[in-house]
């Protein structure tokens, strides 16, 4: 028996632009203990690996763009991934009630040909390849999904080709594309006539990271004065709108500025998603808009309370492609009362409890209001401690 195992030795996230590496080994697992006059070897004709990214979409939603349609055979549920000929730009059946179409398809790397394996030994090999800087992020929405995989193929003699399919994550930074304008050039970069000066080198990676940084970074702080048609709700300071996968969002209310009497608030955070108009099945077809995090608080006679939301490592940035465009946001609901609720007329000096008993009843209102933010992507690496993709794959070939 033969076993194939394919791993990711840095984890299963990456950022577009950078190279992924795959340790792909081959064993032979087979027992040479027992006398035989008939050899156990294995002999594998071929292997190849390559990646694709395939785009899945609600047929109720979205209506693909009809290029290069496949014909039956080619367009079963694994036709895609059987398949070592790039076929960008093809439409595929992904299952009931799906349609899927290839974005992006590698050209296969050959590992070997003609590899012969004796019992208890292994080969192993390494697959490297860069992601696109233009590729889009891996992507689970409501009507458009978009996935990973490294596939290896291999193929004994006059058998069957048989697939291993690693998935893994992409994120997605902008402004990436040429990465050399962030390299030291001899005229910026400090000179010694004494020694011999390297040019530094920054990886895409690195080069990500500052970017990053520096557009999350904290600047001045924005104010937003809540109102509704009877007066002034709240004031409300947010320390920064450019956020990135795994921090925190910080903001304060002020109820002490505020002529209406603001009952309970709440805070979601919300990704829009919205299908470009030439894709959408209905021209009427609004946004679907996914929640992540809440923050709900009493807030009746609060001067000054504070909120803390935290971005979820495994959802996915902002981004825009010919078929979908994801945005973040921030949900406010204000409860507000038509009529003033008085409190206790004075707090206790001599530190003992006092109750107050408020209104049975109230007359109230609720407003909304939307605060778009921008989220980035984080450190892949990071990332890859949260995600749920596995980071090997296995499949075992007998006779």
């Amino acid at each position: 028996m033969l076993e194939v195992v394919a791993s990711l030795p840095r984890g299963p996230v990456f950022l577009a632009g950078e190279t992924i590496v795959c340790d792909v080994t081959f064993t032979n697992t087979s027992s040479d203990t027992h006398l035989s006059c008939r050899s156990v070897d294995e002999i594998l004709a071929w292997s190849s690996v390559q990646i694709i990214c395939q785009c899945t979409v609600s047929e109720s939603r979205v209506l693909l763009p009809r290029r290069s349609i496949l014909s039956t055979e080619e367009a079963s549920t694994t036709g895609c991934e059987t398949s070592f000929v790039p076929n960008k730009g093809t439409l595929i059946l992904s299952g009931e009630g799906e349609r899927g179409l290839t974005v992006l398809c590698t050209k296969p790397k050959i590992l070997f040909c003609d590899l012969k394996l004796s019992p208890g030994s292994s080969r192993s090999y390494q697959f490297e390849e860069v992601i696109p800087t233009d590729a889009p992020p891996s992507f689970r929405g409501q009507a458009v999904k978009y996935s990973y995989k490294v596939i290896v193929g291999t193929q004994r003699l006059e058998k069957a080709t048989k697939m291993l399919r690693v998935p893994f994550r992409v994120l997605v930074l902008y402004g990436l594309n040429d990465i050399s304008v962030y390299n030291e050039t001899e005229e910026i970069a400090p000179s010694n006539p004494f020694l011999h000066n390297h040019r530094k080198e920054n990886s895409v990676l690195d080069v990500a990271l500052q970017v990053i940084s520096t557009v999350t970074a904290r600047k001045a702080p924005h104010s937003y004065n809540i109102t509704n048609a009877r007066g002034r709700v709240a004031k409300f300071l947010l320390f920064k709108q450019a956020y990135k996968l795994g921090e925190d969002i910080v903001g304060m209310f002020d109820f002490s500025v505020g002529t209406v009497t603001c009952v309970q608030y709440s805070v979601t955070l919300q990704s829009e998603e919205q299908i470009s108009e030439e894709c959408r099945r209905k021209p009427s077809q609004g946004t679907a808009v996914t929640s992540y995090v809440k923050h709900q608080e009493m807030c009746l006679h609060t001067v000054r309370t504070h909120m803390n939301i935290p971005i979820p490592l495994t959802a996915t940035p902002g981004f825009i492609t010919d078929i979908v465009c994801q945005r973040w946001r921030l949900h406010f609901e204000f409860v507000t009362s038509f009529d003033d609720v008085s409190g206790p007329d004075s707090l206790p000096s001599d530190g003992e409890e006092r109750q107050w008993q408020g209104p049975s009843t109230l007359n109230v209102e609720t407003m909304i209001w939307d605060l778009p933010i921008k989220v980035f992507p984080t450190n892949p690496i990071h990332a890859s401690s949260v995600t749920l993709l596995k980071t090997s794959s296995a499949i075992h070939m007998s006779h």
